[in-house]
């Protein structure tokens, strides 16, 4: 049995080696670093921008854009990514733009990529 496309949006993201969270459920004890992203579905067939954060704590830019060119290659390299689901498949491709640093008001340690792909939901 697959699984649901939420569960899938999940896997995605938590494929990279690091914690991942859905945006609006980020463990209020979370040590940087993770990932934050949005849960959006649609129909089979249907096109869906999802959006992610990289936050890091640092001082340098390094490994936050590294981790960012990793999910970047992954999603060039595996023509495109499959998670099965129920009643087909999810594939993601990369965005545009794919990746954009962020500022964060208040902390000058903390390091966030913003991120953007797609995922298309597909039946068997």
């Amino acid at each position: 049995m697959g699984k649901t496309k939420e569960q899938a949006i999940h896997q995605f993201w938590s494929s990279f080696g690091l914690p991942a969270y859905d945006e609006n459920t980020v463990d209020e004890d979370a040590e940087m670093p993770y990932i934050t992203y949005n849960v959006s579905t649609g129909s089979i067939g249907d096109f869906i921008l999802l959006t992610a954060s990289l936050w890091y704590r640092s001082t340098s830019w390094n490994a936050i854009t590294q981790k960012a060119h990793d999910i970047e290659e992954y999603l060039t390299t595996m023509s495109p990514p499959a998670i099965k689901i129920d009643g087909g498949r999810a594939y993601f491709t990369k965005g545009t733009p794919f990746s954009q640093r962020m500022a964060e008001p208040g902390d000058d340690l903390v390091r966030r990529i913003y991120l953007q792909i797609n995922a298309e939901f597909l039946t068997n």
